[in-house]
C-alpha cells in the first residue's frame, strides 16, 4: 500500500482507490463511468507536495476526468504487479506514462520492492557474480546501489547498465501493451533526453534513458512530450509547494507548481486531440 506522510505544512492528497486495485493514489476520486484519461509515472505525476499537479491541471484544460494513478518513486513495476490498476488503465480513452529510470524495476541483477520501486531488496546470483567484493547488505536504495557499483569498477558497470536498459525496455514494451491504443509518452527533466546515457545524476533525467531507448518505444506509442522546464519555472523552486519543514530536501528534488503549469500546457493540446 502506498502511503503518504502528513504533519504540519503536508498537503491532504485525498487518497482513494479504483476498483479493485491494492494500491492507493491522489484524488479526490475520479468518475471513471464515462470516458476517461490515466495518468501513470513516479512522484512528479502524483504531484507530491504541489497542490495542483499535471494531471489535475490537464483535466481542467480537457474537460475530460483525468485519474491521477501516479506512485510515490514508481516504475513500471509498480503497474506490472497490480492487475487491476492495469485493467482501470486499460479503459481509459487516452493513458499518458511519464517516463522513470531504468534504476526503478527489477531486473537479472536485483529486485526492487513491488511498491516502492527505488527500494532494493535484494542482489541476484548474477550481481553477485559480476561484484563479488561488494557487500549487498548495507543498501536500501537502488540510486545508492548503483553509485557504488560505478566506483567500484566502471567496466563492469557498463555491462550492468547495458542490462538495466535492455530491461527496461522489456518492461515498458509489457506495460504498454496492458494500455489503451492512444498513448502519450511524457518526459520530465531539466534537459532533453541525452543522444547517450550513463551518468547518474538525476538533474540529467530519468536513470539511464536516452535517445535510443525511446526510439526503440515509438512504435507503441502515439506521441512523446518533452517537458523541461522554462529558467523562469525552475526559479519559482519550493515557493508554492507544501511539505513539512523535515522534508524541505525532498521537495527540491521534485518540480513546483509553475513546473507543473507547464508541463499540463504541452501535454493540453496533444492529449486533446486524441480525445
Amino acid at each position: 500500500m502506498m502511503q503518504v506522510q502528513a504533519g504540519a505544512g503536508a498537503l491532504d492528497y485525498f487518497p482513494c482507490r479504483y476498483g479493485l486495485s491494492r494500491s492507493v493514489f491522489r484524488g479526490p476520486e475520479r468518475d471513471l463511468s464515462g470516458s476517461y484519461v490515466v495518468a501513470l509515472g513516479g512522484s512528479p505525476t502524483f504531484g507530491k507536495y504541489v497542490a495542483a499537479p499535471y494531471p489535475t491541471l490537464l483535466e481542467a484544460a480537457t474537460g475530460h476526468p483525468v485519474a491521477n494513478l501516479g506512485g510515490l518513486n514508481a516504475g513500471a513495476d509498480f503497474y506490472l504487479s497490480d492487475p487491476a490498476a492495469l485493467h482501470v488503465a486499460s479503459r481509459a480513452r487516452v493513458a499518458v506514462i511519464q517516463i522513470t529510470g531504468a534504476d526503478v524495476t527489477s531486473n537479472p541483477f536485483y529486485t526492487v520492492h513491488v511498491r516502492r520501486n527505488d527500494r532494493f531488496l535484494y542482489a541476484t546470483p548474477a550481481l553477485r557474480t559480476l561484484y563479488p567484493e561488494v557487500d549487498f547488505t548495507d543498501f536500501h536504495f537502488t540510486r545508492h546501489l548503483l553509485l557504488v557499483l560505478q566506483r567500484t569498477d566502471a567496466n563492469r558497470f557498463a555491462m550492468l547498465c547495458a542490462g538495466l536498459k535492455a530491461n527496461w525496455l522489456a518492461k515498458m514494451r509489457a506495460l504498454l501493451a496492458h494500455l489503451p491504443p492512444r498513448r502519450v509518452l511524457l518526459w520530465m527533466a531539466d534537459t532533453r533526453p541525452p543522444a547517450l546515457a550513463t551518468d547518474l545524476d538525476p538533474a540529467f533525467g530519468p536513470l539511464l534513458i536516452d535517445r535510443p531507448l525511446l526510439s526503440e518505444l515509438g512504435p507503441a506509442v502515439t506521441a512523446l512530450v518533452e517537458a523541461v522546464p522554462s529558467p523562469a519555472a525552475r526559479a519559482e523552486g519550493l515557493a508554492r509547494m507544501q511539505f513539512p519543514q523535515t522534508e524541505a530536501a525532498q521537495a527540491r528534488h521534485l518540480p513546483g507548481s509553475a513546473i507543473h503549469g507547464e508541463v499540463a500546457a504541452l501535454l493540453g493540446p496533444v492529449v486533446a486531440a486524441l480525445l
